[in-house]
């Protein structure tokens, strides 16, 4: 099984003007997403927000989390540094970290990649998410490419360290282009960035979003995973027969 934490923030379906959210998540995005990953049996999924203690993040929380999926948008602040900082520190260590949509802006997801991850943005617009590495993990069952007929617009330039993998690249109507599917290695932890899902339109509903996000907790499911991290003091392993 992989173990998957959805955290969400659900701040904005509680506010005004929230009926446009709930009308695409009735529950929630955190219970969206769950019910994206649901489909596959051999996850183990559990929800968190901001709204918990300890934002849902405790130590035990993140030690039973293989991967752990961030969707925030308008409280990113609100997250306290200590706790961002416990889920970067599990992610050195081997978590993986799928960051959906406006956590871009994330304290997890800036910490852990160490730019700004600032963007152009502009609300309302159709989007055509192309498939640029067909033979990755994440693009496994995905079209040459998806189209939104309406998204949230993310535009260049991108302010993140360069991709190790660019799996996606978005084009919009207004002609702007973005690196909307991205991922890193941090320590023994892998991480993906991925554009989709602004929170009134409907794209976790469409088919291929939603095979993206199950392909990326999969493709993030650690490989080795760390207690601590340190630098151990060694005794030679065996003596060298110099000539």
């Amino acid at each position: 099984m992989i173990r998957v934490t959805v955290w969400n923030e659900f701040v904005q379906e509680q506010m005004e003007g929230k009926e446009a959210i709930l009308k695409v998540h009735p529950g929630g995005i955190h219970e969206t997403l769950k019910g994206i990953l649901a489909e596959d049996d051999q996850m183990q999924i559990r929800t968190a927000t901001l709204e918990m203690p300890e934002c849902g993040l405790s130590e035990q929380v993140l030690n039973d989390t293989d991967v752990l999926v961030w969707w925030g948008h308008v409280a990113h602040d609100r997250v306290p540094d200590e706790i961002a900082e416990r889920v970067r520190q599990h992610v050195l260590r081997g978590m993986g970290l799928v960051a959906l949509h406006s956590a871009h802006l994330s304290k997890p997801l800036t910490r852990v990649l160490g730019t700004s991850c600032t963007l152009k943005w502009r609300e309302g617009d159709r989007s055509r998410v192309w498939t640029v590495d067909p033979t990755h993990p994440i693009a496994q069952g995905i079209p040459a490419y998806i189209d939104l007929p309406e998204e949230e617009m993310y535009g260049e330039f991108f302010d993140i360290p360069t991709p190790e993998d660019q799996v996606f690249i978005s084009w919009f109507a207004g002609g702007e282009v973005f690196r909307s599917g991205c991922t890193w290695k941090r320590g023994y932890g892998k991480v993906f960035y991925f554009q989709p899902g602004h929170e009134t339109n409907e794209s976790y509903h469409n088919p291929h979003i939603r095979r993206v996000i199950q392909n990326a907790v999969r493709w993030a499911m650690p490989t080795i995973r760390m207690d601590v991290l340190d630098c151990p003091h060694i005794e030679r392993a065996l003596e060298a027969d110099w000539k």
